[in-house]
């Protein structure tokens, strides 16, 4: 039986702040990259001991590593800088035969989104809908099977991988 390892950095730090540049300060810059990057470093190195072979790792990321939008320049770059530690990790553990990917969702429909948004929130949740080609955002159970998928031998040659799930008109890559 493999082992899953989801991580889902963030949760527990705080509410995301949107930042502009010349207001950024030192505390909530430090904020972002101790939560997004240390925290999710350290708990992929203590989990991996614990890992057989075939298992995987599935860290939630953000459509914000490529196109952040205004005011989440370090939000977007501590999303930016997980992918580049992830495909160097893959290389560390070359051999092991555990897999580490990232997830990285558009807008969901979540509670999480609501209280990062300013007001009105309603008005923003709708002009999101109105762009995305299915007239809606992401649903929490969408990007659960798509962790499902990741952590499944189906994905099996997926390694070292940011895989978007969202609508492309939502971002710009």
């Amino acid at each position: 039986m493999s082992i899953t390892v989801h991580l889902l950095p963030g949760l527990t730090a705080g509410k995301r702040e949107i930042e502009p540049l010349g207001q950024i300060t030192p505390e909530k810059f430090d904020l972002q990259f101790t939560t997004n990057i240390r925290g999710i470093t350290f708990t992929v190195q203590k989990a991996l001991p614990l890992m057989k072979p075939g298992s995987s790792i599935v860290i939630t990321g953000s459509t914000a590593s490529i196109n952040p939008g205004e005011g989440l320049s370090v939000y977007g770059g501590t999303k930016a800088a997980l992918r580049a530690m992830v495909r160097s990790w893959i290389l560390d553990i070359k051999g092991a035969d555990i897999r580490i990917n990232i997830l990285s969702p558009g807008p969901v429909d979540t509670q999480s989104l609501r209280d990062f948004l300013p007001e009105p929130v309603d008005a923003i949740l709708q002009s999101l809908r109105d762009r995305s080609p299915p007239g809606r955002i992401g649903r929490t159970e969408e990007i659960a099977k798509a962790v499902v998928f990741l952590s499944s031998d189906a994905a099996a040659y997926i390694n070292g991988a940011e895989i978007f799930a969202d609508v492309v008109l939502l971002r710009s890559d």
